[in-house]
């Protein structure tokens, strides 16, 4: 049986008023509104002030919005997933991202997973999320370290050069 806010949301899916007011209490509900409701941004604020994770729901054109994206990952760092391929090779998002949720390396266009910073921050906080940075950067002796010291299964994605280095390999110890 359907919850009952979902069923009143159904019924009531373009009254952007009623939408506004049931997403700030429950940002997920925005995924019952109508498509013109999921591109209105002040709704989809409202979704997602509450719920970051509500932006799946939203549409293609508001995840090409910084300004949403950043407002999302706030509240769910992973929605960073959602972003528009210009967003995704966008640094502020995707550092913003990684901070917190060193994952969304894996999402992040091939020139950010070559930008040191990034990968950095990316493998300091999910050391094995460095499988997905650039090969440029699986040879940088600092990156392996921050990635090692936060999981020594990081070893087994760097280059064949570092994982031969005696400093590396004292590591895993």
């Amino acid at each position: 049986m359907e919850d009952i806010e979902v069923t009143k949301l159904k019924e009531n899916n373009d009254n952007k008023e009623y939408v506004i007011d049931k997403v700030s209490k429950n940002g997920k509900l925005l995924e019952f509104a109508t498509d013109n409701l999921k591109d209105d941004e002040e709704v989809v604020k409202k979704a997602l002030e509450n719920d970051g994770e509500a932006m799946e729901f939203v549409s293609d054109r508001l995840k090409d919005n910084k300004e949403i994206m950043l407002l999302a990952i706030q509240g769910a760092p992973w929605t960073a997933c959602y972003a528009s391929d210009r967003l995704k090779n966008d640094k502020d998002v995707i550092m913003e991202s990684v901070k917190t949720y060193g994952q969304t390396l894996y999402y992040a266009s091939e020139d950010l997973r070559d930008d040191y910073d990034i990968v950095k921050a990316a493998v300091s906080n999910k050391g094995i999320i460095v499988k997905f940075a650039s090969y440029r950067l699986r040879d940088n002796e600092e990156i392996a370290k921050i990635a090692i010291g936060q999981n020594k299964e990081a070893y087994h994605y760097l280059s064949e050069r570092l994982k031969k280095d005696e400093e590396i390999k004292k590591l895993l110890e």
